[in-house]
């Protein structure tokens, strides 16, 4: 069936979610951060580095472009969700997550000068309300005492660079089709993460580590991608966005299950607003992550 497409894809990257907060009791976030896409680089180039040199020529010019999206989309957000990962929970990670459609929002209008309409304004509201009761634990007047907790404040700085990543992808459309483009990007990520995995206190892959590594740079960056786009092939781009809404849901299913998190009521209300919050900002019913999600690239 067609829609097993698109919940493959969510599913995985639901569980690449929780793999970064296994990864924090395992791996050096600067590691895990380079291998990830290491090993993507190394299981894509039999495939695809041959189509690539032959549109070198193409490709140099978008060479900046394509650079500042590999920065944003895949050294700052993944980076920062390794990182976070040591001060936060999975099932927190996911729902941050959610606010990504919001910030991308946000952006558009500070950064973009675009008009954001008053049904938008009140998702705004909404989302803020969710945002400060989740990470308040339920009660949102503790953050003016306490702070928000670091692992938090890190995967909202990253999901905003991912919302970021979102909006110049669309904008600048690297015309070389999803396959080269995540091809390009990950390489690109490679370089950049060179030097910050050399300053890892350890670049050891423990037993433990390996499915970790090769889940998150196979199946989170490679197979979700894969299905993503045979369900944009086959249901239509609106139908398949519809999927991403189960993002937070699967998150915080598969960390109780395999992490023993447990779920709050504060993570239903605060979750729960947020997603509602989102769906006033993209049109009422709209599929909440149509307007900002490339079609194949991944958290």
């Amino acid at each position: 069936m067609a829609v097993l497409f698109p919940l493959l894809a969510v599913l995985i990257w639901a569980a690449n979610t929780v793999v970064s907060k296994a990864a924090a009791g395992v791996f050096d976030p600067a590691a895990i951060s380079f291998y990830r896409w290491l090993v993507a680089a190394v299981v894509l180039t039999p495939l695809l580095a041959r189509p690539l040199w032959r549109r070198r020529a193409e490709l140099r010019p978008h060479l900046p472009q394509l650079a500042v999206l590999s920065l944003l989309g895949m050294v700052m957000y993944q980076c920062l969700a390794y990182y976070a990962a040591h001060s936060t929970s999975a099932t927190n990670m996911g729902v941050i997550c959610a606010l990504i459609p919001l910030l991308g929002l946000l952006l558009n209008g500070v950064v973009f000068r675009q008009r954001i309409a008053p049904a938008a304004m009140l998702g705004v509201a909404l989302s803020l309300a969710g945002v400060l009761y989740l990470l308040g634990h339920g009660n949102p007047a503790s953050l003016l005492a306490g702070g928000i907790n670091h692992g938090d404040a890190l995967m909202l700085i990253g999901s905003a660079s991912y919302a970021l990543y979102g909006i110049l992808y669309k904008r600048w459309a690297p015309p070389f089709g999803q396959w080269l483009n995540l091809y390009s990007q990950v390489l690109l990520a490679v370089a950049m993460l060179t030097p910050l995995a050399a300053s890892a206190d350890s670049l050891a892959i423990p037993a433990a580590g390996i499915a970790l590594v090769l889940f998150a740079g196979i199946a989170s960056s490679i197979l979700a991608a894969y299905f993503w786009m045979r369900g944009l092939q086959q249901l239509g781009s609106e139908r398949t966005a519809i999927f991403m809404n189960l993002l937070p849901l699967f998150t915080a299913l598969i960390a109780s299950l395999t992490l023993g998190e447990t779920i709050h009521a504060y993570h239903w209300l605060g979750g729960g607003l947020i997603l509602l919050g989102v769906s006033l900002t993209q049109g009422g019913l709209a599929p909440l992550w149509r307007r900002w999600r490339p079609a194949a690239q991944s958290a």
